[in-house]
């Protein structure tokens, strides 16, 4: 009996399903693909995108011209004949001031001040972050909030007074001048976004650390950083992409022959002597902005992973 019991169960439990399927899907129904809201919304990025391509498209295209082909006018069109000669005059034989060998000086000069630069604010910044976060000291939200309307003071208002100071040290016009002022501009933002990192990871590791013996080196080397991959990725991106494309500090820090990328390039696009070489000023351009660029496309997956989680909390 039991068994021709459980055999009738079993064949209304079928049956009741088999008219479930028959009368078909329920819940809501699924959005088209091509509805109104994604044709709006897909043509208001393809324009964005669009926006900010065209430029780099006309530089590119430019840049792989002659100037008789320029001359024509047709801005949009490519190429004829494709000649990489405008990006080696711009390398090694464009006139940047008083000399002309390109843009190769200025790229070693901005790689020496940003490598140390990164490197000391970042480091810095980091513990600076994790102390906040986790060592409350006496007078440690103070610090903190003088670190942050430090982030907000323009930079043009301290720049005599530093001049002064540089003056003062015997490093003013030098690289070494140039990477302590980056180092300490970029403190900040790297400070605000790194403690509320440390902030945001489990407290309990924190504690559990400290109750089995480890001190303050030891944790922020062996447990914060290993989990701090992304905030860091986020503040080399940052400090990357502001120290290389500086004009400002470069320009007031720094002497000729000391210059970094970016001012080399503005003496050749504002040269007033000669003809005006379009696609060699078009060269130089890609190549200036082409090392921040491929730090951001390298390293971009963790970008917003890091942005998100050092956001501001309350």
């Amino acid at each position: 009996m039991a068994d021709v019991s459980t055999l009738n169960t079993t064949v209304v439990a079928t049956d009741a399903a088999r008219t479930r399927l028959s009368a078909g899907p329920r819940g809501k129904k699924p959005k088209k693909a091509l509805s109104r809201r994604n044709i709006m919304l897909y043509g208001i990025l393809g324009l964005a995108a669009l926006y900010y391509l065209l430029p780099l498209y006309v530089m590119v295209v430019t840049s792989l011209k002659g100037m008789p082909e320029i001359r024509l006018g047709n801005i949009f069109s490519p190429p004829v004949e494709i000649t990489f000669e405008p990006w080696v005059k711009a390398w090694a034989q464009a006139c940047t001031g008083l000399n002309c060998d390109g843009l190769s000086r200025g790229f070693w000069n901005s790689v020496q001040i940003m490598v140390p630069s990164v490197i000391v604010s970042i480091f810095v910044a980091s513990v600076s972050g994790y102390s906040l976060a986790n060592w409350r000291f006496k007078g440690s939200e103070l610090f903190f909030s003088i670190l942050i309307i430090g982030a907000f003071i323009p930079y043009q208002v301290m720049i005599y007074p530093i001049v002064i100071i540089l003056r003062e040290m015997g490093v003013y016009g030098t690289l070494t001048g140039l990477i302590i002022v980056h180092t300490i501009f970029g403190m900040p933002i790297l400070t605000l976004l790194f403690r509320n990192y440390f902030a945001s990871l489990p407290e309990e590791l924190f504690k559990a650390a400290r109750i089995d013996g480890a001190g303050f080196w030891q944790i922020y080397g062996r447990i914060m950083l290993p989990m701090s991959l992304p905030i860091f990725v986020v503040a080399m991106i940052l400090q990357v992409t502001g120290i290389w494309n500086d004009f400002l500090f470069g320009v007031v820090f720094t002497r000729p022959d000391t210059y970094p990328m970016t001012v080399q390039l503005n003496n050749i696009v504002n040269s007033v002597q000669g003809v005006k070489e379009y696609n060699v000023n078009m060269a130089a351009t890609l190549l200036t902005g082409a090392v921040p660029l491929i730090v951001y496309f390298v390293s971009g997956r963790l970008f917003v992973r890091g942005i998100a989680a050092g956001a501001v909390k309350g």
